[in-house]
C-alpha cells in the first residue's frame, strides 16, 4: 500500500494517485496523526519577529532622555516635525472647501480602489509629471501618508537578507521599515561641509549583490539640503552603472529657499527605475491628513513584471487611504494658489536665516544652513563643553536649565549635532536662541579650560571640520 505521505500535490488540488481521486484536503486529514501534539501548560503568546525587529529610535532614545524643564521658564519644543503644532501656519483654505465639499457629496464613505480613487491618480499624475517624466493615473499608488508609501516601496523591492542604502544623518522610518521585515540598512555618509552632499565614494563602496534599493531624500529632513542638478546626476550614474532602482523620497518636493531649485529625480535620467514618494503632509500642512503617493517612474518596463503588481498585491493590505481626502485631491493640487507656498517657505526662509545668523555667533556650535524643507542641523564640538559625554546629554540638560528641546542627532546615526525645526513662531524662535546662547555661555570651555583626554575623537566621524 502507497504510503500516504509520499503522494505529491497537483495543481488542481486532487491526489496525483490516479486510484484515488480524493481531495488533497482529506489526506492531509489522514496525516494530521502525524504532527506533534501540542502541549498546554499555560498561556505563552509571543509577538512574532516582525514586530520585535521593529524599532523606532527617535521613541527610543526620547523615551529614554531624562527630561526635566525649568519650570520657571516655558517649554520651547523645537524638536517636533509637525508644522501643525504650534498653529501659526495654516492649512490653505482651498484644501478645506475641497474637503467639505467630498464629504458633503456623500459619496465617498464607502471603500475605494486599494491603489486610490483613479480621478484622485489622475491629478497626482499631473501635478508630478514634468516634460521629462510625464506619468498617468497607472503610474500612482495612493498611500497612508508618505511613511505608508515608503513601507510599500521597501517591503516590495527587497527580501530578509537583502539590503537598502539610506543616508546618515537620515530619516529614521527607513531603517525602522527595512528591519522590521529583515532587510539591512546600510548608510551612506553625507558631507556637512559640503551642505550634506553624498559621500558618493562611500555610497558605491557600499553596494554588493544583494543591495535592492537606494533611498535619496532631496529635499531633506534632517538636514534641510536641497541636491543640485549636478549631484543627482553623479547619484543616478552610480545606480545606473550598478542597476540599483532608486526610492526617492521627495516629500518635501518644491520646498525649497531661495537660490536652490528642486529637480524631481525622474526628470533627470531614462535610465533608472524610479519610485518616487510624497504626499500632502508638509507642502500643505495636513500631516494628519494621512494621504501621499508613489510615483512609478520606468520608461523602460523594468518594473512592468514584478514590481507593479508587487505594488498593488500590497496595495490590498490596507485597501487604501481615507476616501474623502483621496476625494478632495484633484481640487487640493489645482485649487490651491502659489501665493500660500511663497507665503509658507517666505516665512520657513526667514526663521532659518535668523537662527543660523545667531548660532553661528555661538562658540561652540556650528550651523548648517539649510536650503529647503523645515529643519537645520547644528554641530556640537563637544570638546569645548566638557560636562556633557554626547549630544543626548548635551540636549538633556539645554531642556533641564532653559526648558529649551532640540532632538539629538543620535536619533538620526550621527552624533554630536542636534536639529532645530524651523516651523515655530517667530518670537519663540528668538527667544529659543536667546537661551541656546545664554546655555552655551555658562558652559563653554576654551581651549586652556579643557581637560586633555577631552580631545580623544570617535574615530567614526570626522569632525574635525568644526571650528
Amino acid at each position: 500500500m502507497q504510503d500516504i505521505r509520499t503522494i505529491s500535490v497537483v495543481s488542481n488540488g486532487y491526489s496525483s494517485d490516479e486510484n484515488h481521486h480524493t481531495p488533497n484536503i482529506l489526506k492531509i486529514g489522514q496525516m494530521s496523526h502525524t504532527k506533534r501534539k501540542r502541549t498546554c501548560t499555560g498561556w505563552k503568546v509571543e509577538a512574532s519577529d516582525i514586530a520585535r525587529n521593529t524599532f523606532n529610535p527617535i521613541r527610543s532614545i526620547v523615551d529614554g532622555m531624562k527630561l526635566s524643564p525649568n519650570p520657571a521658564k516655558e517649554m520651547i519644543a523645537l524638536s517636533i516635525g509637525d508644522p501643525t503644532v504650534f498653529g501659526n501656519l495654516s492649512v490653505p483654505e482651498e484644501a478645506e472647501v475641497a474637503l467639505i465639499k467630498a464629504l458633503k457629496q456623500r459619496k465617498y464613505n464607502g471603500y475605494g480602489p486599494s491603489t486610490g480613487y483613479e480621478q484622485a491618480r489622475a491629478a497626482v499624475a499631473e501635478y508630478s509629471s514634468t516634460s521629462k517624466s510625464n506619468v498617468n493615473a497607472k503610474d500612482v499608488i495612493l498611500t497612508s501618508g508618505c511613511s505608508g508609501a515608503l513601507d510599500l516601496c521597501i517591503t516590495c523591492l527587497a527580501n530578509p537578507g537583502q539590503n537598502i542604502l539610506i543616508p546618515r544623518p537620515g530619516f529614521s522610518i527607513y531603517k525602522t521599515l527595512a528591519e522590521s521585515i529583515g532587510v539591512h540598512a546600510r548608510h551612506y555618509n553625507l558631507q556637512p561641509e559640503k551642505s550634506w552632499e553624498v559621500d558618493l565614494p562611500h555610497l558605491e563602496s557600499l553596494i554588493d549583490d544583494d543591495t535592492a534599493a537606494i533611498i535619496v531624500n532631496s529635499p531633506s529632513n534632517p538636514c534641510g539640503s536641497v541636491y543640485s542638478k549636478e549631484h543627482l546626476l553623479d547619484i543616478l550614474k552610480i545606480a545606473d552603472r550598478n542597476k540599483v532602482p532608486i526610492i526617492a523620497d521627495e516629500i518635501y518636493e518644491h520646498f525649497v529657499f531661495s537660490g536652490s531649485e528642486y529637480h524631481p529625480m525622474a526628470s533627470l535620467t531614462d535610465s533608472v527605475p524610479i519610485l518616487s514618494v510624497s504626499g500632502l503632509t508638509k507642502r500643505f500642512l495636513v500631516p494628519g491628513w494621512r494621504l501621499g503617493w508613489i510615483v512609478i517612474n520606468d520608461r523602460n518596463n523594468i518594473f512592468q513584471d514584478e514590481v507593479r503588481h508587487g505594488l498593488q498585491c500590497l496595495s490590498q493590505k490596507i485597501l487604501g487611504p481615507n476616501t474623502l481626502i483621496q476625494a478632495a485631491i484633484p481640487d487640493i493640487l489645482k485649487n490651491t494658489p502659489r501665493s500660500f507656498y511663497s507665503d509658507t517657505l517666505e516665512f520657513i526662509e526667514s526663521n532659518a536665516k535668523l537662527c543660523h545668523e545667531t548660532i553661528s555667533k555661538i562658540p561652540g556650535l556650528k550651523p548648517v544652513m539649510p536650503q529647503g524643507a523645515m529643519y537645520m542641523m547644528i554641530g556640537i564640538d563637544m570638546a569645548h563643553f566638557p560636562e556633557y559625554l554626547n549630544d543626548v546629554q548635551f540636549t538633556e540638560a539645554l531642556v533641564s536649565e532653559q526648558s529649551v528641546f532640540c532632538l539629538p542627532a543620535k536619533c538620526f546615526e550621527y552624533p554630536n549635532y542636534f536639529r532645530v525645526v524651523l516651523t515655530v513662531p517667530q518670537a519663540k524662535l528668538v527667544e529659543a536662541c536667546q537661551r541656546i546662547t545664554e546655555f552655551c555661555s555658562t558652559h563653554y570651555r576654551t581651549d586652556s579650560e579643557i581637560p586633555d583626554c577631552r580631545y580623544i575623537r570617535n574615530e567614526a566621524y570626522d569632525e574635525s571640520w568644526i571650528e
